[in-house]
């Protein structure tokens, strides 16, 4: 026999197995638990039939003396495969039916709610929509605040930006103000050495002017 086809036959085998234990267990389950268990399930149906179809192609390519045996295998195989099929559709049809039932079990509990509380069903929507009503006009009145809110911001930062050209105007007078105080001191001082200056010439000239009177009086 194959290796190859044994290999695939020992893994089917388990798989089959294993299958066959979640089916006995799933009958058990309900609700989601049982929703879940059908899904591995059929993902291991899923397996199952292409293992089943690698062995077909494994048994296909041998001898014939051997691809007979081989194949009648493989039909017992498909066999069992389409009877886990058949229960899983089994289950699948069962929570179907229970899901029906209570559909139209909560359809006849609808139908059979009195008229008082379709009535205070009535005022819940009411009051609910009152409700929606007064949030909508609380966010309208938050936008305009918000909006208010930025006006005035945007304000507040051109004035702002006002001052800060204004100060730096006044900056610069002061800087123009400061040089012209150094010049005018830088003249006075100027003006006071030139007076020195003037006042030491003609105090040489008048001791030069005595002098030479001196002189000449004396000759």
């Amino acid at each position: 026999m194959s290796e190859v086809f044994e290999r695939y036959e020992r893994q089917y085998c388990e798989l089959s197995s294993n299958l066959s234990r979640k089916c006995t267990s799933a009958t058990i389950l309900d609700g989601e638990q049982k929703k879940q268990k059908i899904s591995e399930i059929k993902t291991g149906l899923e397996e199952a039939e292409a293992l089943i179809r690698k062995m077909d192609l494994e048994a296909r390519s041998l001898q014939p003396s051997i691809k007979a045996g081989l194949l009648a295998k493989l039909r017992e195989y498909k066999s069992d495969l389409n009877n886990l099929k058949s229960e899983v559709k089994r289950m699948t049809s069962n929570n179907q039916a229970a899901r029906d039932e209570l559909l139209e079990s909560g359809m006849a509990d609808t139908m059979m709610v009195s008229a008082d509380q379709r009535g205070r069903l009535m005022m819940s929507t009411e009051r609910l929509n009152q409700s929606s009503e007064r949030i909508k006009e609380s966010r309208k009145t938050m936008l305009e605040t918000e909006e208010l809110g930025v006006s005035i911001l945007q304000d507040l930062h051109g004035q702002r930006q006002s001052l800060l050209h204004a100060h730096n105007n006044l900056h610069g007078v002061d800087d123009n103000i400061g040089k012209s105080r150094k010049i005018l001191t830088a003249m006075s001082r100027r003006m006071d050495r030139n007076k020195w200056i003037v006042g030491f010439v003609i105090a040489v000239l008048v001791v030069a002017i005595i002098l030479i009177l001196y002189f000449k009086l004396r000759h």
